[in-house]
Order: C-alpha cells, then structure tokens, then sequence
C-alpha cells in the first residue's frame, strides 16, 4: 500500500508494531497493525488497541536519537488530528482526555517513532491513567488512511525542523509547559518552560527550579 509517497506495511495483527519494526531498522519504514496483541505505551504501560479502531503506527527515522523528537512527534500528532493540547513530553489531549501517544525508542542509531491515535472508539474502559477519547468521539470524521498520510507529511516536516524551533512550537502548543502548577516525577510545583533539549523545568513550592527528565505530568 503507497500512502504520502511511502510503501506502508500494513498487517490485519501485530504484537507490537514497534516490535515488528524492531526486526528490521530500515529508515523510512511505515508499518501500521489493525490491531495489536501487545501494544507498547511508555514506561511498559499497555497501547489498547481494539481492530480496526485507531490508527497503530511505527515508523523508522532516519535521524539519530535526541530527546527533542518526542517533542516533534508529538507536534506531528496534533498536526495530523488538526486539534489537540499537548502534555509533555508527548500525550495528545482532547478536551482534557487523552487521544494520542507517542514512543519514541532508540535501536542501533535509529529512532521508531510509535504513534497510537483512537480514532473510532465509542468506550474505553474505566481505570484508566488518563481518561481516553477518541476522534469519532470529539466529532472529528476521518478515515484511517487518510489520518496516516496527514501523519507521515507531518512527521517527516517536524522531525526535519531545528531544535529550538521543535521546543518553541511545542511550548506553543501546550497549555502545561508553563504557568501550571503541577506534579511530575514526585515533584510538585510550577511549570516555567523547556530547556534547549527540550526536557521540562518545574519551580517548587521551595521556589527551586528542577529539570525533569522523563515522566509525564498531571494537573494539580
């Protein structure tokens, strides 16, 4: 299947696309899953991935790895849907309720870009660490197909820009980033923005600046 000029591998089942990817890093590969038996989401957490309800997606770059492209992948995310709030480092939020995730993983040099998008789901199930909606939900109609091309022209043009440009984009596109107060990693206080690499800078209630280097943050 071509899709935005790209040969995409699609399977009707995966245990992982990332995995699949995993087999072989060739850059520019696109492989996409119906559904998927094992979904990867960060920290070891489980993708839901019901058939033939979101768009699974991993896609091999051709870039070296950097903090930053969590960020540009992210950006890709939002482009593609045409709405969103982005949490950092890469959750896609819609009215609040999570949409999209991104992963992205260092193999052997290579970065995979794994994107989940819900896209047709009516129910998700309780207990959640995020609450969930999806595209059909938020009355947002596409097909599969054409969100993944909206995404691939997405990620190729993020990816490629600079890094301050990636993080001032990012700071714009995030109500989080800066002058919110939340917690992240065990820590609780304000947010004041990103540093050059695009990791986060909260304030605490001590008034010192701390970097947080990985982790996500919640609202508080």
């Amino acid at each position: 299947m071509n899709i935005a000029g790209r040969e995409v591998e699609w399977f009707p089942e995966l245990d992982s696309t990332m995995l699949e990817a995993r087999r072989d890093l060739r850059p520019g590969r696109v492989i996409v899953a119906d559904r998927q038996t094992a979904g990867m989401g960060r920290h070891g957490r489980v993708w839901l991935s019901p058939a033939g309800e979101g768009l699974y997606v991993s896609i091999v770059l051709g870039v070296p790895p950097a903090p930053v492209l969590s960020l540009a992948l992210g950006l890709a995310a939002v482009a593609a849907i045409g709405a969103g709030d982005l949490r950092w480092p890469n959750d896609v939020l819609l009215g609040g309720r999570k949409v999209a995730g991104v992963l992205a993983q260092s193999e052997q040099n290579r970065v995979i870009a794994g994107i989940g998008i819900n896209v047709l789901q009516r129910e998700f199930p309780d207990g959640l660490d995020t609450p969930a909606t999806s595209l059909a939900m938020e009355g947002i109609e596409t097909t599969r197909e054409a969100l993944l091309e909206r995404l691939i022209e997405a990620v190729d043009r993020c990816v490629a820009l600079p890094s301050e440009e990636i993080v001032r984009r990012f700071t714009a596109a995030s109500s989080m980033v800066s002058g919110r107060r939340v917690t992240a990693d065990g820590i609780v206080g304000v947010t004041c923005g990103l540093d050059a690499s695009g990791f986060l800078r909260v304030r605490d209630d001590n008034g010192t600046e701390r970097t947080i280097l990985a982790g996500g943050v919640r609202p508080v």
